[in-house]
């Protein structure tokens, strides 16, 4: 039995109030973050080899199917306004195309084949890292894409919740992080999905600051897209160059994003 699809340490939940439930579901996501504290050692490893790559040239792909896979494309999606990257340096692929991201897509995760072809289409090679996410570990797309990726050069990792599975077998950094049953019996999108959500965070965070695209505490690369990241990046101007909202105001405008309005200043 896998400790994703073991049962609940709740019953009858059909006959529990709502507060009752609440505080289950609550009781139960407490303990994720402690069951990633305990992968710290292997994120740590991943981080710093995806960090090392990317500085190479290298890209970092996702692959996963239903809730895996969504996370995987919200992380990668999340990249380019946050840090100003190249919407291809992080990539995020989901079993079943991009219909699956709305609309559960029948087995397509089971084809172990597929994922190599959809990588394929994004020109992936050797100096790229591929995160297979897989909340059972034993996904075909996923176990079939890292399997093939290792055979053509590529460094692999995984993000899986449960030990010893076929997903991490074929992963080089994996990061197994067990949360332990689910409140409702084999639902991985509750604590599994969230554990999951925390590590990737984790990594393309950690990944970004160690390229550089963070200043002190500050995403001075983040894309002004919309009016709250327009008056955040003013905001930022105006505390390090200590000048007033209407000079930095302009200066924002002028150069188009907060490291370029700050440099400008402080270099002449």
């Amino acid at each position: 039995m896998l400790t994703t699809e073991s049962a609940s340490h709740y019953d009858n939940l059909e006959k529990m109030s709502v507060g009752e439930l609440l505080a289950g579901i609550n009781r139960e996501d407490k303990t994720v973050p402690l069951a990633v504290e305990k992968a710290l050692p292997q994120i740590e490893r991943l981080v710093e080899t995806i960090a090392e790559r990317m500085r190479a040239g290298g890209r970092l792909f996702y692959i996963g199917a239903g809730t895996s896979g969504r996370l995987g494309i919200l992380d990668a999606s999340e990249c380019p306004p946050t840090y100003g990257v190249p919407p291809g340096l992080v990539v995020g692929l989901i079993a079943g195309g991009d219909k699956a991201i709305r609309t559960s897509v029948e087995h397509a995760e089971d084809d172990p084949e597929q994922a190599w072809k959809d990588l394929q289409q994004h020109d992936i090679n050797d100096k790229d890292t591929l995160v297979g996410i897989a909340a059972s570990g034993r996904t075909p797309y996923v176990t079939g894409g890292l399997q093939t990726a290792r055979a053509h050069g590529l460094v692999t990792g995984c993000v899986v919740c449960n030990t010893g599975s076929p997903v991490a077998a074929q992963a080089d950094y994996p990061v197994e992080v067990v949360v332990g049953p689910e409140f409702v019996t084999g639902s991985t999108r509750m604590k599994s999905g969230t554990a999951q959500k925390l590590v990737l965070n984790m990594i393309t965070t950690t990944v970004m600051i160690r390229l550089g695209r963070v200043k002190g505490n500050k995403m001075v690369d983040m894309q002004l897209s919309n009016e709250k990241l327009v008056n955040r990046g003013v905001r930022m101007v105006m505390d390090e160059l200590k000048i007033s909202e209407t000079e930095a105001a302009a200066l924002l405008q002028q150069h188009g994003s907060v490291r370029a309005a700050i440099e400008k200043v402080k270099n002449g």
